[in-house]
């Protein structure tokens, strides 16, 4: 079954380029289509502060983040939980922008080239939702997901929410074949089925099934006035006498 893990970061600015940090990521995985429960979270030391407007959003102080680990602790643990999956984020443009300063801080390549792929919700939601309101609250209010525990940003809380927000948007998508199958790109369903080993039997007419067939072309035949092609491709094959 495929695999999906959705991320999401709290930062403490808007600018990676300017010098923000990552002080928490949160990752679910998805299995199938359902959450496992083998979730990763950290909080991480960003080794500056806040700010003020960032501070109000998730609430996690310099003081509570100090004794954390820092990102580049945590590198190869959150590296090595993504490695070769799809990566579900919303507005991934942003998460991106930080995880990869973070890395290039680590003289490590981006982080998209550790997965599978980037599925970016804020992108589905703009093409199924054009000139509404697409933030997750927004979503989740749309979708009929509980977000009434989303007091303060939380990245683990944030990714559980994103993950029931990502299955409703794909849940015309993945018909009957679901659990046969796997999810690709743009949540459409992908089912890989080898046959290589399967032989199918053949299976012929007994006497009285071939009775009953040559007597329906008879009933066609004649309700179309002798002009049924087949009898007419047969009378056209039998030999001169």
């Amino acid at each position: 079954m495929s695999r999906q893990i959705v991320l999401d970061t709290e930062t403490t600015g808007l600018s990676a380029e300017n010098g923000d940090r990552i002080i928490e990521i949160g990752c679910v995985e998805l299995i199938g289509r359902k959450l496992t429960g083998h979730n990763l979270h950290f909080y991480i030391n960003p080794e500056r502060d806040s700010h003020e407007d960032a501070l109000r959003v998730h609430g996690l102080t310099t003081e509570f983040l100090s004794d954390k680990p820092k990102f580049a602790e945590v590198a190869d643990d959150i590296l090595t939980y993504v490695r070769d999956t799809e990566v579900i984020i919303h507005n991934a443009q942003f998460d991106l922008g930080f995880l990869n300063k973070e890395l290039e801080r680590l003289g490590l390549p981006a982080f998209e080239t550790f997965t599978a792929g980037i599925i970016d919700t804020l992108v589905m939601a703009k093409a199924l939702y054009p000139g509404k309101r697409n933030s997750l609250d927004a979503l989740c209010d749309r979708l009929g997901v509980d977000n009434s525990g989303r007091t303060l940003h939380g990245a683990l809380l944030d990714a559980e929410l994103l993950a029931d927000v990502y299955i409703n948007l794909t849940r015309g998508q993945e018909a009957l074949l679901i659990d046969l199958g796997q999810v690709g790109e743009e949540g459409t369903v992908v089912e890989h089925v080898d046959l290589s080993g399967y032989q199918l039997p053949v299976l012929t007419a007994n006497e009285q099934e071939q009775a009953a067939h040559r007597a329906m072309l008879d009933d066609l035949d004649k309700a179309s006035g002798g002009k049924t092609l087949w009898r007419q491709l047969a009378e056209k094959e039998k030999p001169v006498a």
